[in-house]
């Protein structure tokens, strides 16, 4: 549909900006433009994507590694978001709750297809000031890339929505519809499997 179409030619356009600041504010605020768009003002949902593009790209590359297939995941998310955003109801948690669970969803059943997907990119070094540096921060991260592949899906996404997202355990319950308590014990328990995993790497 045409508003959907939309909606992919601005996420298209938003990839191509530079320097681009993510929009900050108030969760609360995001109720005034979800009613909005409920409204038929389907422009509203740019202000959406630009707040939250940036938390998704984050997610999903700590999930998935082929960087195309971020982005169609970002896409479908959004566009989940969107054909559903009447089913979304305040009373039951924030829009971002909302939000992370949709991909957290897509992501597991990515993960699900294809099992054997890497989790998270290296980032780029400039090499420029530390070029030995450099390269010991690029072998952590790979260290810490293979680790995380190793952990089960439901330790690997709590670990990330806590350590990498910095979502709260209250957060992390909603998206993973479960108890506080479960969250924690399986962000401790990826923490020490990391830890155990990180150093049988290195010796």
């Amino acid at each position: 549909c045409t508003s959907e179409s939309q909606i992919i030619r601005y996420l298209k356009y938003r990839r191509t900006c530079q320097g681009d600041v993510t929009i900050l504010m108030p969760s609360n605020a995001d109720l005034g433009i979800i009613c909005r768009i409920k409204n038929g003002e389907i422009d509203e949902f740019e202000i959406l994507i630009k707040k939250y593009e940036k938390r998704l790209f984050v997610l999903t590359r700590n999930l998935l590694r082929t960087p195309d297939r971020v982005e169609d995941l970002v896409q479908e998310v959004f566009l989940a978001a969107y054909r559903n955003i009447h089913s979304f109801n305040p009373q039951l948690g924030d829009f971002s709750t909302w939000l992370m669970r949709i991909a957290r969803n897509k992501c597991l059943n990515a993960i699900k297809k294809k099992k054997e997907i890497p989790i998270s990119s290296v980032p780029e070094m400039s090499g420029r000031e530390n070029p030995e540096e450099d390269l010991a921060r690029k072998e952590a991260f790979m260290r810490l890339d293979q680790a995380l592949k190793k952990l089960p899906p439901k330790h690997r996404i709590v670990f990330v929505l806590a350590e990498i997202q910095g979502f709260s355990h209250e957060e992390i319950a909603g998206i993973e519809k479960t108890r506080i308590g479960t969250v924690k014990s399986r962000i401790s328990r990826a923490k020490e499997k990391l830890r155990t995993l990180l150093i049988e790497s290195t010796d």
